[in-house]
């Protein structure tokens, strides 16, 4: 228990840090701790629900509302984030979930519009096709690692601006884009059917779907295999040096490759998650950078499932509280700086594990 409290330690303390000097920043320039303790207030209420409202006779959609916010966004953050740590673990750096993202959504967006199955059926194959789509699209960085020691980060971030060129840039806006008639205009896809839609949770009052329990499945399932199974036990020891493990004849290169299509495959259940959850169709353009976004929660939460996790439901609740900050002059993306803030801080590991030492001393120590 000591040990896990000594690792999550400099994780935990460059958040609250970063909370912490943001909560100054805004006491200095919009006029006092008053203000900015009403606006840090108002992105807590619209993060986990207005409960002033709802205790004070509001109904239980004060509540709902932002939890499904909050739940929708963390669970892109999560998957996006359990894509980047699962490459961690061995070794690699995969920056390619937004493009693995893109493609995988482009593909939900597709088999939910274009095929015709009962529900549980076509939302699995809406969902298989995702992920099987970004991890098609991770095989090649993983292949060109393996055989020709190309590095990664290389093959990776440039895939992205490949699979975002090529899908929001011709195919959503030509052979794949929407039939319209009339006078109407659509951006983007074809509306999925209502078989490959994610359920709602609590019905029309919230966003809140299904979604967010395959990301905390997901989530669980990595950390069992990753702590509890000897394939889990190789990615890490692999992870933490390949010479070593090679010697002591694992398959590093195999290894690499699996790695990166699971990585790949979980960035593709997160444009899964976005197109049958919420947006219903591929959009003109996914403005966000989940993928991006993913790298900071992987590094958070210490590459960790379970730490990635819980740091996704954080910042997707701030994130969703974030534009009730707007009433108190606070940009809407605030949020995203202390995210920013936050990984900066987690940067400087070596300090927080210094003055964790002193806190929480090893077994044995003084």
């Amino acid at each position: 228990m000591r040990e896990t409290l000594r690792a999550a330690l400099p994780s935990v303390a460059s958040i609250v840090t970063s909370l912490l000097v943001c909560f100054v920043a805004v006491a200095v320039l919009r006029g006092g701790l008053e203000v900015a303790l009403d606006a840090f207030l108002a992105m807590t209420w619209g993060a986990f629900g207005d409960f002033p409202k709802f205790f004070d006779g509001a109904s239980s959609a004060v509540l709902l509302r932002p939890l499904g916010e909050s739940a929708t966004k963390a669970a892109l953050l999560t998957l996006t984030g359990l894509s980047v740590a699962v490459a961690f673990r061995v070794g690699l750096f995969n920056i390619g979930a937004q493009g693995q993202l893109v493609v995988g959504a482009l593909a939900a967006a597709v088999v939910g519009a274009a095929v015709e199955l009962p529900a549980v059926a076509h939302l699995t194959l809406s969902l298989l096709a995702a992920a099987g789509a970004g991890a098609l699209y991770a095989l090649g960085p993983a292949l060109l690692k393996r055989y020709r020691g190309v590095h990664e980060v290389i093959s990776t971030i440039m895939l992205n601006w490949v699979a975002v060129s090529l899908v929001e840039n011709w195919l959503v806006t030509g052979p794949l884009r929407a039939v319209t008639s009339g006078d109407n205009s659509i951006a983007g896809t074809a509306q999925i059917h209502d078989s490959a839609a994610l359920p709602r949770l609590v019905g029309d009052v919230s966003r809140l779907n299904a979604g967010i329990l395959l990301a905390v499945l997901a989530a669980v399932v990595l950390w069992l295999w990753l702590s509890r199974f000897t394939g889990g036990f190789e990615w890490r020891a692999i992870g933490a040096n390949p010479a070593a493990a090679e010697a002591s004849g694992m398959n590093v290169g195999r290894s690499f490759v699996s790695a990166m299509l699971v990585s790949g495959a979980l960035a593709g259940l997160a444009g899964a998650v976005l197109i049958l959850g919420t947006e219903q169709r591929y959009p003109a353009t996914i403005g966000a950078p989940y993928g991006f976004d993913g790298i900071a929660m992987a590094l958070i939460g210490n590459g960790h499932p379970l730490g990635v996790l819980a740091s996704s439901l954080l910042f997707g609740g701030l994130r969703a509280g974030g534009t009730r900050m707007q009433l108190f002059g606070v940009h809407k993306s605030f949020p995203e700086l202390i995210q920013g803030l936050a990984l900066l801080l987690v940067a400087a590991r070596l300090v927080w594990l210094k003055l964790s030492a002193k806190v929480l001393p090893p077994k044995g120590g003084a």
